[in-house]
Order: structure tokens, then sequence, then C-alpha cells
């Protein structure tokens, strides 16, 4: 016959509380770094592109970094475009871009 060992139990539930807190602890500290993360739009001109440093400066005077398969066809000083961008380290990053008619 089987014996149940009563004392791991509140073991098991003391660890289970552990792990339950430490897990809170860290979904609230990580929580305000999606903020950051969050992405934003601006309608403006492009005032000029940069296919080397892949990047275009449009007429807000701030430089928008797009990533390496980036098609910059179509996309030249004057061009009116709806720009939407992350935040990452200081830098606006493209995450999507429309030339607007």
């Amino acid at each position: 016959m089987l014996r149940k060992d009563t004392a791991l139990i509140p073991l098991k539930a003391s660890t289970m509380r552990i792990l339950i807190a430490t897990l809170l602890v860290t979904a609230s500290i990580l929580s305000p770094l999606s903020v950051f993360a969050q992405s934003a739009d601006v309608e403006a001109t492009i005032k000029s592109v940069d296919v080397n440093s892949l990047s275009l400066t449009l007429d807000d005077g701030k430089t928008y970094k797009v990533p390496e398969e980036f098609n910059f066809e179509g996309l030249k000083s004057g061009v009116k475009v709806l720009v939407f961008y992350t935040v990452e380290n200081g830098s606006r990053v493209v995450d999507d871009l429309q030339v607007m008619e």
C-alpha cells in the first residue's frame, strides 16, 4: 500500500507560490519596456534618400532607418509618404511605408 507523504504538500504549495511571485515580478518589470517598442506614424515629404546608409530623411528633419531588404523604388526627394516606425535604441526604424497620392 502506498503512503502519502503529507510533508511534501506544503513544500509544493510554497514552491508554487514562490514561482508565481517570481513570474509576476518579472512581468511587472518587463511590462514598461513594451511601451518603448510601440509603433508610431508620421505623414511627411521625403527630403533625401540614402541607399548606402539605408535611411530616409523627411521634411520633419528626422532620419528613419530602413531594413536591408527595403525597396527604395519610387522613393525620391519630394515624394509624400506615410511612415510607420518604432523607436529602437534611440533610432527611428521604419516598419512600413506608404506613398501618398
